[in-house]
């Protein structure tokens, strides 16, 4: 018999559904439900008894991060509901909230949390493909307090179920990610660098691509785009190389 996962996977990987509306973002739409896809096989791997082991996340279980990618995809679905009704529905009412919210799903029964990832995606991909085409500029507020069109979820979805699929620790690797949304992923870790006006002095030399220079240069830091990817965004290093024999610290992602 079918669980909600393998719904999710399937209904993820029969792929984009708007060709009907051309003012979707196709391309991060077809990331995002690649990656529930990619997510929700990762999951299906886990027995729920190693549900209950550490993520890459300090202080996080892999519950907490099921749990988390399930509740974003929700308060995402509050975004598009703003968008197509135009009342302001955010996507959280408090940090505080999202916060207990989270620590809540991960004492949830195993079916139920495996539920919850599934349902709330398949919900999040039917406010998607409903979306009146006109509504996909309208204004909506990030957690963050950033207001970006309602186009931008589908990114925002797509880095959500890729990188916590890796921080599952289950055998999800930034090498099965498809090369443009690691290139992304990148470029929007230093984005949110530059919108909080970190300093950071580094140069970013992924083999095959220019160097990215970033403040007075620092040292360079080499490796393939999976490897820098990952150390950029807090998971870890691996395969890198620096011009001054060390890596430095870097500024948290987001």
């Amino acid at each position: 018999m079918d669980t909600p996962l393998d719904e999710a996977t399937r209904s993820a990987e029969r792929g984009p559904r708007d060709a009907a509306t051309p003012a979707a973002p196709t391309g991060e739409l077809v990331w995002a439900r690649r990656g529930t896809a990619y997510f929700a096989r990762k999951l299906n791997e886990l027995t729920d008894a190693e549900l209950d082991r550490p993520s890459l996340l300090p202080g996080w279980s892999r519950r907490h991060v099921i749990a988390h990618v399930g509740y974003n995809a929700r308060a995402l679905s509050r975004l598009m509901r703003w968008a197509r009704t135009g009342v302001e529905t955010p996507m959280y009412p408090s940090p505080e909230h999202r916060d207990a919210e989270i620590r809540r799903g991960a004492t949830l029964p195993a079916h139920a949390l495996r539920s919850l990832f599934a349902h709330t995606a398949a919900h999040l991909d039917a406010e998607w493909r409903d979306l009146p085409d006109t509504r996909w500029d309208a204004e909506v507020r990030t957690a963050q307090g950033r207001l970006v069109p309602v186009r931008e979820t589908a990114w925002m979805r797509a880095r959500e179920v890729w990188v916590h699929a890796v921080d599952l620790d289950s055998g999800a690797d930034m090498r099965d990610f498809p090369s443009d949304l690691l290139g992304e992923t990148l470029a929007d870790v230093l984005r949110a660098w530059r919108r909080r006006g970190e300093r950071v002095d580094l140069t970013v030399a992924v083999a095959g691509r220019e160097p990215i220079v970033l403040g007075t240069g620092g040292p360079a830091v080499s490796g393939t785009l999976p490897d820098m990817v990952r150390w950029l965004t807090g998971r870890g290093a691996r395969g890198l190389t620096s011009s001054t024999g060390v890596l430095p610290v870097l500024p948290r992602w987001f």
